[in-house]
């Protein structure tokens, strides 16, 4: 019996699934297949590199930093989070990703980007973080305040923008169980993009402009069908048992505690619900 993790984005609502997976990493809790979206694969990588808490610790250390986060690195490079500095600087020796032990894993991990010419997800196969980093920066390549990311001749921006939640995809893979960890609460509905604002930046790309016109819909369509799925007992979600209010770029490090420490909370109390779907 194979299983799989689906890990929805979300910015800094992200350090909720990093608290629930590192109370997965203390249980042994391994899945066969893991396909993360935006800060769900950025942050779902340390899961199999097996750095508990890595996540919520460089993050508390750097986001405060305007030449990591902000509006510094937005007006001189044209992205919200500065390229070198989060994809480079930190993982390689600020706070080192221990990427030797993410390929000896024997989990499948894929991201999620958005073909910006066609509006369709691409689902990828990460074999190495650090030869691979482009694809995670285009996963979690938010639209409007970052720049597309070229990889093989194609550009790709944030992979939540053509399937924020990819358990339709995963449940077509060779898995019998699938465990989703969702960063909003049961209540959440998503809202419309500005048209002003979808049109003046991505004109040019007009099924990628459509997607992100149709986005709340597909969402809310996509959390509500997952929500039945879940009373018949074919998946399993774990989301947030309160709203989380921080935003995308949350700096503030007690904010981020915050988030983190429900997501360790949540784990916790549903671990022997876990356990049991899992070996059922």
């Amino acid at each position: 019996m194979k299983t799989g993790l689906v890990l929805e984005g979300g910015g800094m609502r992200g350090m909720y699934t990093a608290g629930v997976l590192d109370v997965f990493m203390e249980n042994g809790i391994r899945f066969d297949k893991i396909v993360g979206v935006s800060a769900g694969a950025l942050f779902g990588v340390n899961y199999l590199s097996g750095q508990k808490g890595r996540v919520i610790r460089y993050n508390k250390r750097f986001n405060g930093d305007k030449n990591y986060m902000g509006i510094r690195p937005l007006l001189t490079e044209g992205n919200i989070v500065n390229t070198k500095y989060a994809y480079h600087d930190v993982p390689y020796s600020l706070d080192p990703f221990d990427d030797e032990n993410f390929k000896k894993s024997d989990t499948e991990f894929y991201a999620v980007v958005t073909d910006i010419e066609s509006g369709n997800p691409e689902y990828i196969k990460i074999n190495s973080v650090f030869e691979q980093m482009d694809v995670l920066r285009a996963s979690g390549s938010l639209p409007f305040v970052s720049k597309p990311v070229k990889i093989r001749a194609k550009n790709y921006l944030d992979g939540g923008i053509s399937d924020s939640i990819p358990y339709k995809w995963m449940a077509h893979q060779d898995v019998s169980k699938i465990i989703v960890i969702l960063t909003r609460d049961i209540s959440y509905r998503k809202k419309e993009t500005s048209s002003l604002l979808i049109n003046m930046f991505y004109r040019n790309y007009p099924k990628l402009a459509e997607r992100l016109h149709k986005r709340h819909i597909e969402y809310n369509e996509s959390a509500k069908e997952l929500t039945e799925i879940e009373k018949s007992g074919a998946v399993l979600v774990i989301r947030p048992s309160k709203p989380i209010e921080v935003g995308r770029m949350e700096k503030n490090p007690e904010n981020l505690q915050e988030v983190y420490d429900l997501g360790v909370n949540d784990a916790k109390n549903m671990l022997e619900t876990v356990m049991r779907y899992l070996n059922e």
